[in-house]
């Protein structure tokens, strides 16, 4: 149940914050309906993007919004999924989550890791395909709020599991932080125009690629509340 959850959740993130996408002009809407939930959320397409309403989101899943500085936070309740009854057993219960799994409090903050440098490699991708003025300061503080970000899953970590899953979002951290360097070097010394040849020449870039992976792997990972490895984040 926990479980269905943090999909609901990490479906809800990756709907609001998605890596830079080719630009379009056009607006398309569309309605999100999430299963075994009552309702629906307007959704709006535009520049290659997807947007929901966080509201309407946070009603159909009846879950809760917290504001956190710059950052909206959804949480969902354990009870916002149903499962379907299941036959008694006369064997022991096994709870993965609490004997192997990923804890509760690393799932949340493993969540907001990921969404923080979701955001910084997005934003960092649409200046630099758009032509637009990227500083070292900017770079640095998006690089100090993921690392922070990260010492904060980092002090969640509690088992195993979740140490293990930890190695791989630190992974991902220096990979992202890397690329961002790189970028605004390029950046400086005028070498960002092969970026604009085409809408998809930064996300077809072969390190992007291996980041884009890698999130959208640590993303399905800590939806099901179990630790798995993967290859992108190596």
């Amino acid at each position: 149940m926990r479980r269905n959850c943090w999909k609901l959740l990490i479906s809800g993130l990756l709907l609001l914050l998605p890596f830079a996408a080719g630009a379009q002009s056009e607006q398309h809407r569309r309605i999100l309906v999430i299963d075994g939930q009552a309702g629906q959320a307007p959704v709006i397409q535009k520049n290659g993007r997807a947007y929901v309403d966080v509201e309407a989101l946070t009603q159909i899943t009846h879950g809760a919004l917290r504001f956190k500085a710059d950052r909206i936070v959804l949480t969902l309740p354990a009870s916002n999924v149903n499962p379907p009854m299941a036959e008694p057993s006369t064997e022991p219960a096994h709870t993965p989550i609490a004997d192997s799994g990923l804890s509760r409090d690393f799932m949340l903050a493993g969540i907001e890791e990921i969404a923080t440098m979701r955001e910084w490699a997005s934003t960092l991708a649409y200046a630099i395909q758009n032509g637009y003025p990227i500083t070292e300061v900017w770079a640095a503080q998006s690089r100090e709020q993921a690392a922070h970000d990260l010492s904060l899953a980092a002090a969640a970590a509690s088992n195993e599991s979740d140490r293990n899953a930890l190695q791989l979002l630190t992974n991902e951290f220096e990979a992202v932080r890397e690329w961002s360097n790189k970028l605004v070097q390029e950046r400086k010394a005028m070498d960002t125009a092969k970026y604009a040849i085409s809408d998809n020449a930064l996300r077809e870039d072969p390190t992007s690629q291996k980041i884009i992976t890698c999130g959208h792997f640590l993303a399905t990972m800590l939806g099901s509340g179990s630790f798995k490895d993967d290859p992108s984040c190596h």
